[in-house]
């Protein structure tokens, strides 16, 4: 059964954009497989070994920071972010996409623009500094780590944008196919 949006066409900027960001998504879910085997690597080494290791201990943190910041542009484009979703379903599309763009532009965008950059000053000063753990046993080359951070908040303002034209196009097409 056709539905009443089928002449609604997307972007192929932001269809070519969604895909990339989420194969990077599916391919970062893996990182989710590493982080149970460390944790019950160290299960077994603290418990049935006595025997902790504090570089697999950061790792874990590591693993999952990775995780949660590239899962973050994954949410935004397969639309997994918290919204207030019983209101939104009783909009319009017309008035969806509108909410949608507004709160990418006011919200979403300037928050991640913003993070980027302090993400390029703690990559620029953990390089720096060879920055490592402050434990003798951990992990050294913190910069690694801290360089996923402007990685992750560019993938975000490109999720967003693409959400933003994505909305942008959509709003105009409605107004085309009212008037």
């Amino acid at each position: 059964m056709p539905t009443p949006h089928e002449h609604i066409k997307i972007p192929a900027l932001c269809t070519i954009t969604d895909r990339f960001i989420h194969s990077l998504g599916n391919t970062a879910a893996w990182l989710y497989t590493l982080l149970v085997i460390n944790i019950v690597v160290q299960v077994i080494l603290r418990y049935a070994l006595g025997e902790g290791k504090i570089w697999l201990e950061e790792l874990e943190w590591h693993l999952y920071g990775i995780g949660i910041m590239l899962g973050l542009s994954y949410c935004l484009v397969t639309n997994a972010h918290i919204r207030l979703d019983i209101f939104h379903r009783n909009f319009s599309l017309m008035t969806q996409e509108i909410i949608e763009l507004l709160g990418v532009l006011i919200f979403v965008l300037p928050l991640f623009v913003i993070l980027f950059f302090h993400g390029m000053d703690f990559l620029k000063h953990a390089w720096q500094v060879n920055e490592s753990s402050p434990h003798p046993l951990g992990l050294p080359c913190w910069w690694i780590i801290k360089s996923v951070i402007p990685v992750a908040m560019f993938l975000m303002i490109l999720a967003a944008a693409s959400r933003a034209l994505r909305s942008v196009s959509i709003i105009i097409q409605l107004m085309k196919h009212k008037g």
